[in-house]
């Protein structure tokens, strides 16, 4: 640390004490009462974002570590990766499967309990995208090549071999169900509550609290200004690497999945490594163009094409196939999922070998690999979110993508073991990528169809792929919303280079040495997620929302022991005040300076208090809103924070955006 740096350190110490009398002085009069706070974004703070260098490059080091690793000792990587899946999965499985179950649980209750008229912004912020947009986008980042590549495979996989716990015979009718119910386990609704989890989180955090969009920026109310030194820096370190691992993943998956697909559709057989490379450099270049483009609406237009391909293949697999047994196979396996749900939650190592041998190559597996990905999803879905309620994020953050994969693995899954029981072989058409194009290939227009779910693996490759570097070159920037470009370009090169060296180095099981260090890496990161869980759990509880529904509760009970007591059976409410301990706020010292400092130090003066409009908003907490006005001066959300930027480009736009407060300050203080 130089000198200057010394000298301003110590300068913000000696002014510390003296900016929270000030704030005691000017919130202890009354200025500012906790529950009537509205919330304030992060870029009403004036907070400035630069390069952690400390993050990025010990972060940058360890990741380059692995690829020297992966190419110069292939053997030695692979079978340290085996030592250590197996590690992790016999002493820490029921971790992943403990935290899966609660965070479950906690995400009902934020959103369907007490907490689910909380906005995810200030109290007077409206969405920004449409309905549809904005579960497209989740759906690209958050799903994406996965189903393309487990639809048709993984039912049909339990279908034919079903884990311990299930009734039927295998391969039967019966099967059938029990194996969609298995695959709506791990894909349902479990899964997208890592996501709502940690991006729900995040969007409070940045949108309604002011702090940095940083995974380390949640635990401060457990941890205070620890979070942003070297306790933060930890945290986000653990985030960048696992969401790089996590993703390498997908990258993996998909690349083998367009080799499979080119060899189906040019007939010129085994296409072997060099293609493989090939195909990841063309589609590593592709997202980092992508993501350095400054093209605001790029993901979003991308992610809307997508789900409209991906919905037309399923809906054409849906008539082009056995149509009348899929009408009577998914509301059968739907009920089906939920009679055999307490049997696929007990499911543990402790009833045998071949039961352990399922939960770490399927169960535990997806649990760890949701959570290597909370970071990436969850900060992408709290920029897609921003003036959402609690309960309606949480409606169509867990249900309705649950309700579309369970649809989605019905129609590709329910196909796939329909064509096998019909004599297909469907099974024997060799390693998993390839059943997608055997499936295809046993309905008309196979050809054709082969091209339009290579087509859609690319742009589900390019729309993951581009999310990730932006969303690992914010937290390496202290949570800037538009990472600068070289950082962003760093860590799009990092993140090709490792799915294609550990696909190399994984010889003929390429993905198995992917899956083996995700799961590794996402051990230390779990540990974060049941901090994100209790850190976020504990804000709520001081809500300006929460303070003031208790004071409702605490004012009608206060005001009808009051009314019987004084006319009998012959009053109505009005409000007037009362002796102290008689209020509907004697529970509460609103004047403690830890309900208001956070505000008024983040406002830096300029504060205000909630409005009756405000309080209207929040009457019908679970209704999914309209798309609000354009915002833009919400630099740190929405399409204004999806893509990398120069420097140059950022400062033109703050310009802009001041010279435009300055002019017309009323138009974004309204809406």
């Amino acid at each position: 640390m130089n000198d200057r740096s010394r000298i301003r350190d110590s300068a913000a110490l000696k002014r510390r004490p003296r900016v929270r009398r000030v704030i005691r002085e000017v919130t202890e009069p009354g200025l500012v009462h906790p529950a009537l706070i509205p919330g304030i974004g992060v870029e009403k703070t004036g907070k400035k974002f630069s390069t952690n260098w400390a993050v990025f490059a010990v972060a940058g080091v360890a990741v380059v570590a692995v690829i020297l690793w992966a190419v110069f000792a292939p053997d030695s990587i692979s079978v340290a990766g085996d030592t250590s899946l197996s590690w992790v999965i016999d002493k820490f499985g029921w971790l992943f499967g403990v935290l899966a179950v609660v965070i479950a649980i906690f995400m009902l209750i934020v959103g369907y309990g007490r907490t689910g008229g909380i906005r995810l912004g200030a109290d007077d912020e409206k969405p920004e995208f449409a309905t549809m947009s904005w579960v497209a986008m989740m759906f690209s980042a958050g799903m994406g090549i996965g189903l393309l590549f487990y639809g048709p495979y993984e039912p049909l996989t339990y279908f034919l071999d079903l884990p311990i716990g299930f009734d039927a015979a295998d391969g039967s009718a019966d099967a059938m169900r029990a194996a969609l119910a298995q695959t709506t386990l791990h894909w349902g609704p479990i899964a997208w509550a890592f996501y709502a989890l940690v991006g729900g989180a995040i969007a409070y955090s940045a949108y309604r609290r002011g702090r940095a969009p940083l995974i380390s920026a949640i635990f401060e109310p457990l941890f205070g200004s620890r979070t942003q030194g070297w306790m933060g820096a930890v945290i986000d370190i653990f985030a960048i690497i696992v969401t790089l691992f996590g993703t390498a993943i997908s990258l993996g998956i998909g690349a083998l999945q367009i080799g499979r697909g080119f060899e189906v559709v040019s007939g010129v057989g085994p296409v072997g490594n060099g293609f493989i490379v090939g195909t990841m450099a063309v589609l590593t270049a592709a997202f980092i163009v992508s993501a350095v483009s400054g093209v605001k609406r790029g993901i979003r237009a991308l992610s809307n094409i997508n789900m409209g391909l991906a919905g037309l293949l399923a809906v054409f697999i849906f008539i082009a196939g056995p149509t009348i047994f899929l009408l009577n196979f998914l509301p059968a396996s739907f009920v089906e999922f939920f009679k055999d749900l307490g049997t696929m939650l007990v499911r543990n190592p402790n009833q045998g070998p071949e039961t352990a041998e399922f939960m770490q190559n399927w169960t535990t597996y997806y649990w760890a690999w949701w959570v290597s990905w909370t970071p990436f999803v969850g900060l992408f879905i709290a920029k897609i979110s921003r003036g959402r309620t609690l309960r309606e994020f949480v409606t169509v953050v867990i249900v309705v993508p649950s309700l579309v994969c369970f649809t989605w693995f019905g129609i590709f899954g329910g196909t796939s073991m329909w064509l096998e029981s019909q004599g297909k072989n469907i099974s024997g058409s060799g390693e998993p990528e390839d059943m997608l194009f055997a499936m295809l290939n046993n309905l008309p227009l196979g050809t054709l169809t082969s091209i339009v779910a290579m087509f859609s693996i690319v742009i589900f490759f390019v729309t993951s792929a581009d999310s990730a570097s932006i969303v690992m070159g914010s937290m390496s920037q202290r949570g800037m919303p538009n990472p600068t470009r070289l950082v962003a370009i760093t860590w799009g090169v990092l993140l090709g280079t490792v799915a294609t060296s550990l696909l190399l180095a994984g010889g003929e099981d390429a993905l198995g040495g992917l899956q083996s260090i995700m799961v590794v890496s996402a051990l230390p990161f779990a540990f974060i997620v049941i901090g994100i869980m209790l850190s976020w759990a504990k804000e709520l509880r001081f809500d300006p929302y929460i303070l003031r529904q208790k004071y409702a509760r605490a004012a009608i009970a206060q005001g009808v022991r009051m009314g019987i007591s004084d006319y009998g059976d012959d009053f109505v409410f009005g409000s007037s005040e009362v002796v102290a301990d008689d209020g509907a706020g004697a529970w509460l010292d609103s004047k403690d300076p830890n309900l208001t400092e956070w505000y008024v130090e983040a406002a830096g003066g300029d504060t205000r208090s909630l409005d009756a409009d405000d309080v209207m908003r929040t009457l019908e907490p679970g209704r999914i809103q309209p798309k609000g006005p354009e915002r833009p001066d919400h630099m740190a959300s929405g399409e204004a924070a999806m893509s990398a930027a120069r420097r140059a480009r950022i400062r033109r736009a703050r310009a802009e955006l001041e010279e435009a407060l300055e002019s017309d300050p009323e138009d974004y203080s309204e809406e």
